[in-house]
């Protein structure tokens, strides 16, 4: 699939719209990671992570179990909600990553993109995005409450205070409305959603050797550019 150019970089740069309470994003972004440690031009590659909200009208926090949310929202039995959730904490297990589904504690995302923003301009915001992630699937920790952001963010690597100053105002929101509309823009519906070189289209948390083609396809094709 191609996506419309986002965009001139030296080397290769990866656009990944994402939203920190999403399963498969979680394992997307590990079987990226994997694909990028064989990669021999890895430190040339630079990954920007934008907005997406699963459910954007969310609470701050929910407080109905995985499994009832994903029965009400699909028509399927608690038993068959809980057997998803069972085969994809498997999943996650294969590459290394501890999930926690029925505990985890579901709430709005919106601030939490906000920040991501911040720790983009700070040079940190894959850092954030790994300790979000982390802290929602593995820690069972509320990614929607402002207490906990602060604590996530600062253990990222961003400054207290200023972390505060962005909660505490609408610093950024039209940031992640912009990459929100990029996404539509795209015809993404779902996450996670790549696009490598300003190319290739990668949708969902395609295997590990997908994105070792997509990266050595992106990577020839910008050194042909470079050099025509």
């Amino acid at each position: 699939m191609r996506a419309p150019a986002v965009g001139v970089h030296r080397g290769v740069k990866i656009d990944i719209w994402s939203d920190v309470v999403c399963p498969f994003c979680y394992l997307g972004k590990r079987h990226l990671e994997l694909a990028l440690q064989r990669f021999e031009h890895r430190d040339e590659v630079e990954v920007v992570w934008h907005s997406f909200e699963l459910d954007p009208h969310a609470p701050a926090e929910d407080e109905r179990p995985t499994s009832r949310m994903l029965a009400e929202k699909y028509g399927m039995t608690l038993e068959q909600a809980r057997a998803n959730n069972a085969r994809l904490e498997q999943q996650a297990a294969q590459v290394g990553l501890e999930y926690h589904l029925e505990q985890a504690r579901r709430g709005n995302t919106f601030d939490a993109h906000r920040l991501l923003h911040l720790a983009r301009e700070e040079g940190g915001q894959g850092e954030l995005q790994e300790r979000l992630m982390r802290g929602y699937f593995t820690e069972s920790l509320p990614v929607g409450d402002p207490a906990t952001l602060v604590r996530l963010a600062t253990e990222a690597g961003l400054e207290e205070g200023r972390v505060r100053a962005v909660l505490a105002g609408d610093e950024y929101a039209e940031a992640v409305r912009a990459d929100e509309a990029r996404a539509r823009d795209y015809g993404a519906t779902g996450v996670p959603f790549f696009v490598l070189a300003g190319r290739y289209g990668v949708s969902g948390a395609q295997p590990v050797e997908l994105f070792e083609r997509a990266l050595a396809q992106s990577w020839a094709d910008e050194q042909e550019a470079a050099a025509s």
